[in-house]
């Protein structure tokens, strides 16, 4: 298990370095401005949106980028469908961060 995790991984490393960014989430991280935002980046957070977020929770998460203040609501929101939305978002953000950003 541990092994198909890690080919996983090494394959959406692989993935991202395209420079073509499409989907929600992708076009939106290049979208919203961030000094750190590149294709490659932007890429690869797409690939990881699209393994891990369902096409709704895309778009929602999309939003994000454009709204920072949407994020925190829905952070603190006590809706159940919000709460529910929030944990995979967290799940999706925090592989991400591992697979996407290059460690210093």
């Amino acid at each position: 298990m541990r092994l198909l995790l890690i080919i996983g991984a090494l394959a959406t490393t692989a993935a991202c370095g395209g420079g073509r960014v499409s989907g929600d989430v992708g076009t939106a991280c290049m979208e919203a401005g961030r000094r750190d935002a590149s294709p490659a980046l932007c890429s690869c957070v797409q690939q990881v949106a699209s393994q891990t977020l369902s096409g709704r929770d895309q778009e929602r998460a999309a939003a994000f980028f454009a709204d920072p203040q949407l994020a925190q609501d829905t952070r603190q929101s006590d809706n159940a469908s919000s709460e529910a939305f929030w944990l995979r978002y967290k799940a999706f953000s925090d592989q991400a961060t591992r697979i996407c950003l290059p460690t210093t």
